[in-house]
């Protein structure tokens, strides 16, 4: 069975830091693309940010110089630096792989989603 599970995400006040984690586990073969998306209240889901499957780091325009996608392929970890927060960046943030599992295919997986709340 794999598993995403996201940690991290809290009350923060504007201009402040967060830093998100996601963890992968179970019978992983090979992780090709690594994602962070985020839904706010009665809006849809957008990418925030993401390793490509070539490597490459790509950014929503909304944080680009704010935050920072980062990864540990030893351990499956993959993590979300968030600095200067708005109250705009207030959300649900989901990790999103793209993995090869002992099932013997490639497949998205999500994690459950950890909130983020920018507030004073």
């Amino acid at each position: 069975q794999v598993q995403l599970v996201e940690s991290g995400g809290g009350l923060v006040q504007p201009g402040g830091s967060l830093r998100l984690s996601c963890a992968a586990s179970g019978s992983i073969l090979s992780i090709y693309a690594m994602y962070w998306y985020r839904q706010a209240a009665g809006d849809e889901r957008e990418l925030v940010a993401a390793f490509t499957s070539g490597g490459a780091t790509t950014y929503a325009d909304s944080v680009k110089g704010r935050f920072t996608i980062s990864r540990d392929n030893a351990k499956n970890m993959v993590y979300l630096q968030m600095n200067s927060l708005k109250p705009e960046d207030t959300a649900v943030y989901y990790c999103k792989n793209t993995m090869l599992t002992r099932a013997g295919y490639v497949r998205d997986y999500w994690g459950q989603g950890t909130l983020v709340t920018v507030s004073s």
